[in-house]
């Protein structure tokens, strides 16, 4: 995995599982979906290669938990993208909505 910074570190699925457990804590979301996430994201990251930006984890960490839990999606969005502000919030929000909208026809 390469780090934002560009070190470069073996992918820790434990740490992910750490992270969406945190995010997750007081949710409706059991250890079992914790696990299966991450193990979804390790196939996916398997399948790309051995060199993953560790952004490409966030996203697709990001993108399991809007559909799980989204009091999940947002907490861990909040610190994957280093939330300064409610308006950092506010956007994560507004475009939650907007992918999880149902499609009107």
């Amino acid at each position: 995995m390469v780090k934002r910074s560009g070190d470069r570190v073996p992918f820790d699925s434990a740490k992910v599982i750490l992270g969406v457990h945190a995010a997750a804590k007081g949710r409706p979301v059991t250890v079992e979906q914790i696990t299966e996430l991450v193990g979804q994201v390790e196939e996916v990251l398997r399948l790309d290669g051995p060199e993953i930006a560790s952004e490409r984890i966030g996203i697709e960490v990001l993108e399991r938990l809007r559909d799980l839990d989204q009091v999940a999606y947002v907490r861990f969005a909040s610190v994957y993208k280093d939330f300064d502000t409610a308006a950092d919030f506010e956007r994560e929000l507004g475009l939650l909505t907007k992918a999880t909208a149902p499609k009107r026809h």
